[in-house]
């Protein structure tokens, strides 16, 4: 049964990113109110971009500056707190791994949701086990098991293989919100997944049609600067 039919989305994301965050104070609503269910998958940032080529926003200065204030003022309009991480990039994988550990969906969503709060609301350091062990403690589950856990080599390789399978399913960033094929990218897309989950997808099928065959270029993009 594809996600389509069992309508479930697939959220792809990482701590790392703030986009990641805010979508995911809106996420779990939208997909109610059109009776569709989330499921959460981390997946390794950096691994995605590795994959494709990219440059991280963090690793572009004038970007990274552009998308704390382009954050904030999401933030302001959702009515939801943001705060600066302690550090930033941070490595995300200790908090990545206890989210991808066989936990029960309910229990899976309150750590998710708690490991956001703790980097973009508490400025926590989630690359501290003892730090991950406090947060997950505090909503209900064995912390110091947790993070024992996270460290053995299936939570790694769990991970791994999250990331290698949203990369072969044409995931390039984070957030991703998968539903069948079709992948919509950032907090931004949010406001096109709805129409789809809805049963009334904004793209029509004959205009995607014309952009089906590769455009043939007539010039190519030089460096200007060695």
């Amino acid at each position: 049964m594809s996600a389509a039919d069992d309508r479930t989305i697939r959220f792809t994301f990482d701590y790392v990113s703030s986009n990641a965050y805010l979508a995911w104070t809106q996420l779990p609503a939208l997909a109610a109110r059109h009776r569709w269910t989330v499921e959460p998958i981390p997946v390794l940032f950096a691994g995605l971009l590795e994959a494709h080529g990219q440059l991280g926003p963090a690793e572009v200065p004038v970007k990274a500056w552009w998308m704390a204030k382009n954050n904030l003022r999401k933030a302001a309009r959702l009515g939801v707190p943001l705060h600066p991480p302690a550090y930033h990039p941070f490595n995300p994988l200790l908090a990545l791994r206890a989210s991808s550990l066989p936990l029960d969906p309910p229990a899976r969503s309150r750590l998710i949701d708690a490991l956001f709060r703790a980097v973009w609301v508490d400025g926590a350091h989630v690359s501290d086990p003892a730090v991950v062990a406090r947060v997950a403690a505090d909503v209900g589950l064995d912390g110091g098991a947790i993070v024992e856990a996270a460290q053995q080599p299936e939570a790694k390789a769990s991970l791994r293989k999250q990331t290698d399978d949203a990369i072969a399913r044409g995931v390039f960033g984070v957030p991703s919100m998968e539903v069948g094929q079709e992948v919509f990218w950032g907090f931004d897309d949010l406001p096109y997944l709805e129409p789809l989950l809805a049963g009334r997808d904004l793209l029509d099928p004959k205009v995607l049609a014309e952009w089906s065959v590769p455009p043939r270029p007539s010039a190519m993009r030089r460096r200007f600067r060695s």
